[in-house]
């Protein structure tokens, strides 16, 4: 018995397992148990989707605070997102009712008197977001200690979302940032469902700490149920063929309503303007075939109320629902019975295919299903690349990757961050009020994610920022923040560092229906949350748009862009158009259309040389590499041999091929990037003299010299190139 974790942990936890009727404690529950009892290590769980991480992670820590109450808040919960810690505030509140463990939530939607009385009493559990977290470190650095002085556990949920982004270099910022300011030493605990990496993962979640983390990753073993459709799209150049490319259209829409009206269901896009548009046809469908709108719509962009809404219907609601969702739901909200998940086109990441997979499936025995739909507009007298049918080939790839081979991404974190050190420079002097240069290079640098930044650089860095009126320096010789900066910093947009683009709020009457980024005149129509709208009165002063209902013509009022790829992607997409394998999850259409592109390809050659004739003095560069690496070949052609081999133009289509015009043959122009690749010591040579391309939101505030010297290190990859080409 003594053998058994259940025994260990809290009264009210056994109730609760009770209740839940469970037989037993998972995997990941009883290693995580031996981890945090037996050990003083940090933890990373890493598990596939439903498979109770998050018990895993709280039992064994709740247990410690009903046994030992802290003085402060004992777990802290960092999230990627508001709706996964709704999510999980509901959760822990029905575990925790008879514990007399509080949970408190911190986000812009929660009201500013549930913040004060955490504030008043720290204590319990309190779930945060990074830029929520940022304000608390901020603007109320006093009541840092009194809130974390007794700090036992941080818990840092879908990890894989932090890593490798520019708000996982502000999370270990925030960690490191929390010890000093509040003498706690806490033990971090990191969630995720998609790792394959886990030397990677565990540097990261151990960052700046002396202690090892230990990694609990139980092998399961899901049934999968996979279904690749594929849909051509005609190019219409007559009456006959506009009308063949209605009825494909139509077949298309069709298609995707019959497989998920009558289920609890997700259709997940790659952008806010598909889902949107996808919602629309569905709904008009029903509508014609006098049938039950189930359609809902869930993306950044739409209100609270209304993704609540769409999260209810499908986690508890009678009947049938379907969402059409950005990756807003990849992540780990509890959706409960899902039966089908459908993928529209293909994800960019073997990372993202596995989490909008875990979506369904989630209780039971039942199989987790995901049915991709690919549509393609074909144009069978465009350029033989364009001819390629690229969305199908990447949909298979993450496929035989994730099911053959287990692969996804590894992420790496940038090591030259410097839109990033703006960021933590100004919060950290927000915070202190103001700083010696010393103590400010000492309490920034030493922070984990600029160990690589050199302190000549940061004294740079700083003489700009003075320059710049972003920082003074007043007579005692301290630093403070200078009224540029202040501008900045006071503006609550600051608390992120990921890009977001300017929105407006639309209102239907007094209903905030959510928001978008290009505002039309008046008069105009456009699609929010798979609804029609008129725009009848734009407020700018307070960026608002008030609409009525309407029947018009749909656009898009959303920028954005599509995701990168990998170069493990790329190259599974070259050996499936090499080979000849049916693969048995593809539906007629997906093999007929995968046949003739791989008739296609050998028959062009495209398959035998990177560098083949395209008529006239052009040529295709396919190189078969992934984003990163593409947008480096694009920069050493153009830049290293625009000249010397008089070419006239180079017209990427990322990331799968460039057309190269100019003076100069197939055998030259290969022969001639295999060399420079070889021979380029200094990524920094790519970019033209005056030219300091960002990578991040806050670049635009630092020195030329180091924005260039930052993009050559993170934003390109020679080494990467020359091997993915050899």
């Amino acid at each position: 018995m003594s053998d058994n974790p259940f025994y260990r942990l809290a009264p009210f936890i056994q109730e609760y397992i009770y209740n839940k009727r469970w037989d037993e404690l998972r995997e990941a529950q009883v290693e995580a148990c031996r981890v945090l009892f037996d050990t003083p290590n940090h933890l990373l769980i890493a598990s596939g989707t439903a498979s109770g991480k998050t018990e895993a992670a709280f039992f064994p820590a709740l247990t410690e605070l009903h046994e030992r109450p802290s003085r402060s808040v004992g777990i802290l919960y960092i999230s990627p997102l508001k709706a996964l810690i709704n999510d999980q505030f509901e959760r822990l509140n029905d575990l925790l009712r008879e514990a007399r463990i509080p949970v408190w939530h911190w986000h812009g939607d929660v009201s500013q008197g549930e913040k004060t009385k955490l504030m008043r009493k720290p204590s319990g559990v309190l779930q945060i977001t990074p830029e929520s977290l940022e304000g608390l470190l901020m603007n109320r650095p006093n009541a840092i200690p009194a809130l974390f002085n007794d700090l036992r556990y941080i818990i840092i949920d879908e990890v894989h979302a932090f890593m490798g982004s520019d708000r996982g270099i502000q999370v270990l910022c925030q960690l490191t940032r929390i010890e000093r300011m509040a003498y706690c030493t806490p033990r971090r605990i990191g969630l995720s469902a998609t790792l394959s990496d886990y030397d990677a993962a565990t540097d990261w979640l151990g960052a700046g700490t002396a202690k090892p983390v230990e990694v609990v990753a139980p092998q399961g073993g899901r049934k999968l149920k996979l279904s690749v459709e594929h849909f051509s799209f005609p190019d219409a150049r007559n009456e006959e063929q506009a009308q063949m490319l209605e009825m494909a259209r139509q077949a298309y829409h069709d298609y995707i309503y019959d497989h998920t009206h009558r289920k609890k269901a997700l259709v997940f896009t790659n952008s806010r303007s598909d889902a949107e548009l996808m919602t629309l046809e569905l709904r008009r469908i029903a509508a014609k075939r006098h049938e039950p709108d189930v359609f809902y719509v869930h993306h950044g962009s739409i209100s609270a109320m209304l993704r609540e809404e769409a999260e209810a219907a499908l986690r508890t609601g009678y009947g049938p629902a379907v969402a059409a969702a950005t990756l807003t739901l990849e992540l780990g909200i509890d959706l409960g019975e899902l039966e089908r998940v459908v993928q529209l086109g293909a994800p960019y990441s073997s990372s993202s295919f596995v989490q909008r997979l875990g979506r369904s499936g989630r209780r039971g025995s039942a199989p987790s299903e995901m049915l991709f739909v690919c549509p393609e507009e074909e144009d069978e007298e465009a350029q033989l690349p364009a001819r390629m049918p690229w969305t199908l080939l990447r949909a298979i790839a993450v496929i035989e990757l994730y099911v053959r081979e287990k692969w996804v991404e590894s992420l790496t974190t940038r090591q030259m961050p410097i839109g990033l050190l703006y960021h933590q420079t100004m919060s950290a002097l927000k915070s202190l009020g103001e700083a010696t240069p010393a103590d400010l290079a000492r309490a920034v640098l030493t922070l984990p994610s600029f160990k690589q930044i050199e302190p000549s650089d940061y004294r740079i860095f700083l003489n700009y920022l003075l320059q710049t009126d972003h920082i003074q320096r007043t007579e005692e010789g301290s630093l403070i923040i200078g009224l540029m900066g202040e501008r900045i910093v006071n503006n609550f947009r600051f608390y992120a560092v990921f890009k977001d683009d300017e929105e407006h709020a639309v209102y239907n009457g007094t209903e905030e229906i959510g928001s978008i980024t290009t505002v039309p005149p008046p008069g105009y129509c456009f699609s929010l949350a798979g609804k029609l709208w008129k725009v009848e009165e734009v407020d700018t002063k307070h960026k608002a748009v008030y609409v009525k209902s309407a029947r018009g013509k749909v656009d898009t009022l959303w920028l954005g862009a599509g995701g990168d790829v990998h170069t493990r992607v790329v190259h599974k997409m070259r050996e499936i158009l090499a080979d000849d394998v049916i693969y048995s999850y593809l539906a007629p259409n997906a093999v007929n259309r995968l046949e003739r592109a791989r008739r296609l390809a050998r028959e062009s050659g495209m398959l035998k040389s990177i560098v083949i004739p395209a008529g006239g003095d052009s040529l295709f560069v396919m190189p078969w590499i992934g984003s990163k690496q593409f947008r480096t070949l694009e920069r050493l052609i153009k830049n290293n041999l625009m000249d010397k081999l008089a070419l006239r133009s180079v017209i990427p289509m990322e990331p799968y091929y460039m057309v190269v015009s100019g003076r100069t043959n197939a055998e030259n122009l290969l022969g001639q990037i295999l060399a420079e690749c070889s021979s380029c010591e200094d990524p920094i040579t790519l970019l033209a003299p005056e030219e300091a391309p960002y990578l991040g939101k806050y670049d635009e505030f630092a020195p030329t010299e180091l924005i260039r010297r930052a993009f050559a290190i993170d934003g390109l990859d020679v080494s990467g190139l020359n091997e993915a080409l050899r």
